[in-house]
């Protein structure tokens, strides 16, 4: 990796002028930042799209400063139905997300059977750079590693677009 790479994803994402699309393909996440409020839904808890002040968080405004510039995010997440308990608190918080500016659809996993798909999570920054997101089998993160392998940004540009074009929009999208 050249050493004029930005390392944080702060600044992979700062230094964007174009896109930053991201792929999930789990049924389950156990990143640290995730863990209380993941447990405050389990407890009940919801956002309430007309309080904003409540849920804005740094993310949120790191996307609509990223938007605001003229980038475009987009997410799609590949997912088993019936969903997880997991999908379950990622969907009824995923207003937030396009409530900032980023786009977000669905994609059923028997819908992306015949997607050629990396084997990991990853962060494709200006269609040039991965961000490969690693984790272990408990959800929990093993870190990210960067790649512009030629190989792998075509690998994750074309799943991206295959995975976008069949995906459902987040207001369309049904929980099963």
């Amino acid at each position: 990796m050249p050493s004029n790479v930005p390392t944080s994803f702060l600044d992979l994402l700062a230094g964007c002028t174009q896109s930053a699309v991201h792929l999930e393909l789990r049924d389950a996440y156990a990143v640290d930042y995730e863990k209380g409020p993941f447990a405050d839904w389990r407890a009940g808890h919801r956002h309430d799209p007309n309080d904003r002040a409540s849920w804005w968080r740094p993310w949120l405004d790191l996307v609509t400063e990223t938007v605001g510039r003229g980038v475009t995010m987009r997410r799609a997440r590949i997912v088993s139905e019936p969903v997880s308990e997991y999908i379950r608190y990622e969907h009824s918080g995923t207003f937030t997300n396009v409530a900032a500016g980023e786009q977000v659809r669905w994609l059923p996993r028997r819908q992306a059977s015949d997607i050629a798909l990396p084997g990991n999570d990853y962060w494709l920054f200006d269609g040039r750079l991965v961000q490969w997101n690693h984790f272990a089998g408990d959800g929990s993160s093993q870190g990210p590693e960067l790649t512009e392998d030629p190989a792998a940004v075509k690998l994750c540009s074309a799943a991206f677009e295959a995975v976008w074009g069949r995906a459902v929009p987040h207001d369309k999208y049904e929980i099963r």
